[in-house]
């Protein structure tokens, strides 16, 4: 049985994580890829319970890891618990191809071991400054794609949103980076497209293909 693709989602306290999780996983079944959900935090499964009531996938496909400390070592330094969520997953679900790992609400220094993750996202907010990019946090740094979430609030919290773009192409040559508002799914087709390609996951034959779901972020 092959092992299912681990995409990891990272990103500071109300960026926009579950969002873009609940977003992704209509298009992931539309596209018919198979897909499970593990979730992390201190001592709680709020996002998992989230995820399960939304409707948007089977609740059994989706786990929470509580860590009882910081929930950054769980995907860095001891990423065990969430490794046995996957293979828990992986026994339970023999076709699972993706499985989405949403870290704890963290700070821009926080990664993913490459132990645990094939791939990972790192979401931010225009409205917590347009000085982020500049403060070039090794979680915003090292992400296989930004997600730079929020757009819309940048008017409202007076964010340079050029700036930001500015700032990003700088500090991330050759990375990609995805200015969304995943609230009204702006950016988000070429966020999954990109994710897509970027971590190989495979469409299947009958189903659209990436390139079906791009679109240009505003």
């Amino acid at each position: 049985m092959a092992e299912a693709i681990r995409i990891g989602i990272g990103g500071p306290v109300g960026s926009g994580k579950t969002r873009l999780l609940e977003r992704l996983l209509p298009m992931f079944r539309e596209a018919g890829i198979d897909t499970a959900v593990i979730t992390n935090d201190l001592q709680t499964d709020e996002d998992a319970q989230r995820v399960r009531r939304s409707g948007l996938i089977d609740p059994d496909r989706v786990l929470a890891v509580e860590t009882g400390a910081c929930p950054h070592t769980a995907i860095r330094e001891d990423p065990s618990a969430n490794l046995t969520a996957v293979a828990q997953l992986e026994a339970a679900f023999p076709g699972l191809r993706v499985v989405l790992i949403e870290s704890g609400g963290d700070n821009l220094a926080a990664t993913f071991t490459s132990d645990l993750v094939d791939y990972w996202i790192f979401v931010i907010d225009t409205a917590a400054g347009d000085d982020i990019p500049r403060k070039k946090g090794i979680g915003m740094l090292q992400a296989d794609l930004l997600v730079i979430n929020k757009i819309d609030l940048a008017p409202l919290v007076g964010a340079d949103l050029g700036r930001m773009r500015s700032d990003v192409e700088l500090a991330r040559p050759g990375r990609p980076s995805i200015f969304t508002d995943l609230r009204s799914g702006a950016g988000l087709d070429e966020v999954f497209g990109t994710l897509v390609r970027g971590a190989m996951v495979g469409v299947p034959a009958g189903h659209g293909a990436p390139a079906d779901h791009m679109s240009s972020a505003p």
